[in-house]
């Protein structure tokens, strides 16, 4: 018997069950523009397609329906100004902030992520890479003489994965962190150590000691063996303040943190001129640097301007 097959028929389509499909929670672990990639508690995962300037970030907590994804309150977020003014959000949902740095890291770079960090709510600490090179020693006995009382410092190697364990033990804790520094100070070495299973590319450079260029392009977010998450996002060379306020900075400043019985006559003091100020009184009897207080006001000169420049442009 011949069957004959009717050629103008189309198969009939599945039925669009989107509006059926249960709402389902998840975080975004990686972000590539125009997509995202959703990490859900069963450990499935799924790309959502996003508009390119969603603001959506790694460490979102959102909802996905179908193909429609919706991010939740932010318990925190960091970011951060660029060397041209602009503002980049970071990542969403952190509790502590890494600042990696190494021999040749730019002047100021922790301060200024330290003090973004706590206005941030977030926990900051500072880990000292590459500590196999001789010149590293100088570089912290220096840090842990100006840091040691403010923040936790971790002394590390990740090319000889020296020093590692007080720093899995501290990240183990639950926490959901981000590494910042400058290019070339071993961000992803570091990660490749503590995420095996990522195997981010590490690009070489001439020189060990210098400054490279980060390989990582997109910001993505990976949970570590042993407890707690690490977000990793392109290197960048600069950490600029957004929207810190001078009381802010002054207050979270480290070294500034605490005067002991000294204290300044005004709440609101700049550690300028002002009389009775305790920080000045500090410097002047030896018991802060002047390389400390002179590094304090050239970054309260920056906040000062970008406060200035956010007034005059709600005048206009």
């Amino acid at each position: 018997m011949k069957i004959e097959r009717n050629k103008t028929a189309r198969p009939t389509p599945p039925p669009d069950l989107s509006d059926s499909d249960p709402v389902r929670e998840g975080v975004i672990v990686a972000h590539h523009g125009v997509s995202v990639e959703v990490a859900f508690e069963d450990g499935r995962r799924r790309m959502v397609r996003v508009k390119r300037n969603s603001g959506h970030v790694v460490g979102d907590n959102v909802t996905v329906t179908g193909g429609v994804l919706k991010r939740m309150p932010r318990r925190t977020e960091l970011r951060r100004r660029d060397a041209r003014g602009g503002i980049h959000l970071v990542a969403a949902n952190l509790d502590v902030l890494g600042i990696v740095i190494a021999h040749q890291s730019p002047a100021g770079f922790i301060d200024r992520a330290i003090v973004a960090a706590r206005v941030a709510e977030l926990q900051p600490f500072v880990i000292v890479n590459k500590c196999d090179l001789a010149d590293t020693s100088e570089l912290l006995s220096r840090l842990d003489g100006i840091y040691a009382g403010s923040v936790p410092l971790f002394a590390i190697s990740a090319v000889n994965r020296s020093g590692l364990q007080p720093l899995q033990e501290f990240l183990s804790q639950g926490h959901r962190g981000v590494f910042v520094g400058s290019s070339g100070v071993g961000k992803s070495s570091l990660l490749n150590v503590l995420c095996p299973d990522i195997d981010l590319k590490v690009r070489e450079v001439s020189d060990y000691k210098n400054q490279g260029r980060h390989t990582t392009t997109v910001s993505t977010l990976h949970r570590l063996s042993g407890g707690g998450e690490l977000v990793d996002t392109p290197g960048f060379r600069e950490f600029g303040l957004v929207d810190i306020t001078v009381e802010e900075l002054a207050a979270y400043f480290p070294g500034f943190e605490e005067h002991g019985e000294i204290a300044c006559r005004f709440r609101n003091c700049r550690h300028r001129t002002e009389p009775g100020c305790a920080v000045i009184r500090l410097v002047e009897q030896g018991s802060i640097p002047p390389e400390r207080y002179a590094t304090y006001m050239e970054i309260l000169g920056e906040v000062e301007a970008g406060q200035a420049e956010a007034r005059s442009k709600d005048w206009r």
